[in-house]
């Protein structure tokens, strides 16, 4: 188990290998994913103070990098549990007004190709 503490929510688990977006719904974390865990819009977006993963997939990437948002956010819908993570999540349903989205798949889709954390397009 993966031991998440998610900043307005206190400590959730997260299963090893589980995506992180799956785990915070799970754990009662009202976090947005609209455009159903794909890397299309970034509404799933959370700031790690501990535990953040050295690597990230392409999606994640090149969409962070897009928004502008590379080296500030990640999104939870890129992102397996690993080890202890400290996160705020930083667009959630109650925040926003908006429906959180279609459930995410299980799996990371698109199918990742993982690079090291900020490197470049």
């Amino acid at each position: 188990m993966t031991q998440i503490t998610v900043e307005g929510y206190g400590m959730i688990e997260g299963r090893e290998g589980e995506r992180l977006v799956l785990a915070l719904e799970r754990g009662g974390v009202d976090i947005l994913h609209r455009c159903g865990g794909q890397a299309r819009c970034t509404t799933c977006r959370v700031s790690f103070s501990e535990g953040e993963p050295d690597t990230m997939t392409v999606a994640e990437r090149d969409k962070l990098a897009d928004k502008g948002l590379l080296g500030t956010a990640r999104l939870s819908c890129q992102i397996e549990c690993r080890g202890e993570m400290s996160l705020t999540p930083l667009q959630t349903a109650r925040s926003s007004g908006l429906e959180p989205g279609k459930a995410p798949a299980e799996q990371i889709e698109p199918e990742p190709q993982w690079v090291p954390r900020g490197a470049q397009a």
